[in-house]
């Protein structure tokens, strides 16, 4: 491979200036809804409107913005960006989309590799916040209803005076390798027959990046690995992770798959792993994620170019 299989990962380029002082300005998202120079990114559940350029259909604000939950991103090239997040449609009824007759809608999933940098990464933040307001609306302390504050980064507890903050949840995703340079993938028991990936899981209390992918690779498959290297970390909010790429080595190769986790896991040389994708025997994630990343950094070649 010529670069880096990183460099163009989605989602990662640090573009957007968050601009954290301003989220508790007195009034601040009521200024910026007022300022037609403002650019607002419609989120209808999890999906955005595009253009037919394959961006992001960024627009000024409307007096309906007023009516939804809002969130301060930041600012691009000195001009704020503004989040106005609806629910889906009740099911039956007619979409915003259809109803506004709009640019069709896509979810970041989709099109997350295409978006300019600062779109995915516009984006990227907008959905995370917008799941973690979704998913905590309770104080944690006393269960009472929380009110947004600081333009959507906190939300209050009007009873106890309690300020709660986005959560993120760190996940280490890993290419094991062994002495042969063999890499190690597996499928999950939820995954199709034939699609395979590298092993993640979730960083737990008290845990280093380095302890996380030992102990997760001895879990999932029984493979003992040193060696671990950090690489690359992208946001994967699908709802509200961090995924910490590594590399490490196997000081062991005999296989013994977690039972509820993982289906299958195997050994692959590089000259297997190409001649399964070509016979369509193996499929491997597309170059969204750090998963089909990883992949590449060993292969030494793209995903999808190989065929």
């Amino acid at each position: 491979m010529d670069h880096d299989p990183m460099h163009d990962l989605p989602m990662t380029a640090p573009v957007i200036d968050r601009d954290g002082p301003e989220r508790d300005a007195p009034r601040w998202l009521e200024t910026l809804l007022a300022d037609p120079a403002t650019r607002v990114l419609e989120l209808l559940g999890d999906r955005s409107p595009l253009r037919p350029d394959r961006s992001l259909a960024l627009r000024s604000p409307t007096p309906a913005d007023a009516d939804t939950l809002l969130l301060y991103l930041g600012r691009h090239e000195g001009i704020a960006h503004v989040a106005a997040c609806r629910p889906f449609p009740p099911k039956g009824g007619p979409s915003r989309e259809e109803r506004l007759d709009s640019a069709p809608f896509a979810s970041l999933r989709e099109v997350a590799a295409e978006l300019p940098q600062a779109h995915a990464a516009l984006f990227a933040t907008a959905l995370g916040l917008a799941n973690w307001h979704v998913r905590h609306p309770r104080c944690p302390r006393c269960g009472e209803p929380t009110d947004v504050v600081s333009s959507g980064w906190v939300r209050r507890c009007p009873h106890d005076g309690s300020e709660h903050y986005p959560r993120t949840d760190p996940a280490v995703i890993m290419a094991v390798t062994d002495d042969a340079d063999r890499l190690l993938l597996a499928r999950n028991i939820g995954w199709p027959e034939g699609r395979f990936s590298v092993l993640a899981g979730f960083v737990e209390p008290g845990e280093t990046i380095a302890g996380a992918v030992i102990r997760e690779v001895g879990e999932e498959v029984g493979v003992s690995v040193r060696d671990v290297r950090f690489v690359a970390d992208q946001p994967w909010p699908f709802p509200a992770s961090l995924m910490l790429g590594c590399t490490a080595r196997a000081t062991s190769t005999e296989l013994t798959c977690q039972p509820d986790e993982i289906a299958e896991a195997r050994w692959f040389t590089r000259e297997e792993f190409r001649h399964e994708l070509a016979e369509g025997y193996a499929r491997a994630a597309g170059r969204l994620s750090i998963s089909a990343r990883l992949i590449e950094g060993w292969l030494g070649h793209r995903l999808d170019e190989l065929g």
